[in-house]
């Protein structure tokens, strides 16, 4: 048996917005947009070559409103890994990532904080062996 973490559910205000800023800015594939009725829909999306995936989860409380941005508590709580850091850096801040920080370098790697659409915080990193 193989387990494996398939999918993580990111609160979003739009859909078609956040399939927007993913697929477009980030440059992630949409795996799947099901209607499922109500307004309500199954939206994957997913870095190119696989991956876990973001489930795009429209908030629909008040409670779920609030935490839009916020799921990581303030703190980077998403981590993008990337095959080719500074070719994958130039191409997202050309789509108009905002990055927090220029790239810096880490004993794990080359890293640098960007947020989503939505103001959640992120790590691209590279994964490279000192």
């Amino acid at each position: 048996m193989t387990t494996r973490l398939a999918a993580l559910s990111l609160l979003v205000a739009d859909y078609d917005a956040a399939i927007a800023w993913f697929t477009q800015v980030l440059g992630f594939d949409l795996a799947q947009d099901d209607d499922l009725g109500g307004g309500k829909r199954w939206v994957k999306v997913a870095p190119p070559g696989g991956g876990t995936a973001l489930l795009l989860a429209k908030a629909v409380t008040p409670q779920q409103t609030a935490m839009i941005g916020a799921q990581g508590g303030g703190r980077v709580w998403l981590f993008l890994a990337s095959d080719d850091f500074d070719a994958d850096h130039a191409a997202m801040l050309a789509r108009g990532v905002k990055f927090l920080e220029a790239p810096r370098r880490e004993p794990y790697g080359s890293v640098a904080v960007f947020e989503d659409l939505y103001g959640n915080r992120w790590d691209l990193l590279s994964s490279e062996t000192p």
